[in-house]
């Protein structure tokens, strides 16, 4: 009796399979699967094949036995129509649908809440302005102009004539043209600056004279006030409470008479 070496082969099936044939292999349990790999709607239940990760409807779902449909393993159509190892294995049903469509929405509620609707555009990066542009608040018409004399003597397109340039030194010749047409409006605009600034400086000046005229009167007696108590302390060493008391020398007396004709003058001053 001679073995068939060649593989079994999936014939031309009826859309809705009826066999009685069993697989050998051990049954798929449906718990031990994710939500999103079967699907136990009665109009189409269906789960992946682990064998070939294809999705395989499942047959007597509302029976007793429930397998899965005999399938090829590979793309139809495409490839060579070998038949599956999971083809007609049994199928154990032991998750409700109700409890496998909760698990399912609440996997779904959980995804879109980590995913973000809004969209984050990339920051446009800056143009970086040409040198022309840097250089040209800066200059003004005479600096321009010796510019485009500098380029000129060391150019060997750009002729002294100013027919012929090359492109910076056409970009030099419409700067010293833009300076020389805006030089009158910048320095009446230099100059209406320098007068705002003037006026702002008076105004401050003006302002703390103000406050110092405001206050000068009482800083006046403070200053009065302590020049008089420090003459009428010094007025009382020369002169001690007690007769037996300590005497100044001729030196300290010097001094101390000294410090007290200058606060005299100085509270002679304050009181004019």
């Amino acid at each position: 009796m001679s073995v068939s070496t060649m593989e079994p082969t999936a014939r031309l099936r009826k859309c809705r399979t009826r066999t009685k044939k069993v697989s050998f292999r051990e049954a798929l349990t449906i718990s031990a699967l994710r939500p999103h790999q079967y699907d136990l709607r009665p109009h189409c239940a269906s789960l992946i094949c682990p064998d070939c990760n294809t999705w395989v409807p499942i047959t007597g779902i509302q029976a007793k036995v429930h397998k899965l449909v005999p399938h090829h393993a590979g793309t139809a159509h495409q490839d060579a129509p070998i038949r599956c190892s999971g083809s007609n294995r049994q199928v154990i049903v032991n998750v409700k649908f109700e409890v496998w469509e909760r698990r399912l929405q609440e996997g779904g509620a959980e995804t879109n809440g980590r995913r973000s609707n809004r969209v984050t555009r990339k920051p446009k990066t800056a143009v970086a302005p040409a040198v022309m542009q840097i250089l040209s608040p800066l200059l003004d018409a005479k600096a321009a102009l010796k510019m485009y004399e500098a380029h000129t003597r060391n150019c060997a397109t750009c002729a002294p004539s100013g027919r012929t340039r090359c492109t910076d030194g056409g970009k030099l010749a419409h700067l010293v043209a833009h300076k020389r047409r805006t030089e009158p409006a910048r320095r009446a605009a230099l100059t209406v600056r320098e007068g705002l600034a003037e006026q702002r400086e008076q105004g401050l000046w003006l302002l703390r004279e103000l406050q110092w005229a405001s206050t000068a009167s009482s800083v006046r007696r403070a200053d009065i006030q302590r020049a008089h108590d420090a003459l009428v302390a010094m007025l009382q060493s020369l002169t001690p409470k007690k007769a037996d008391g300590p005497q100044l020398n001729d030196w300290e007396r010097a001094d101390l008479m000294s410090a007290i004709t200058l606060l005299a003058t100085k509270v002679e001053q304050l009181s004019r």
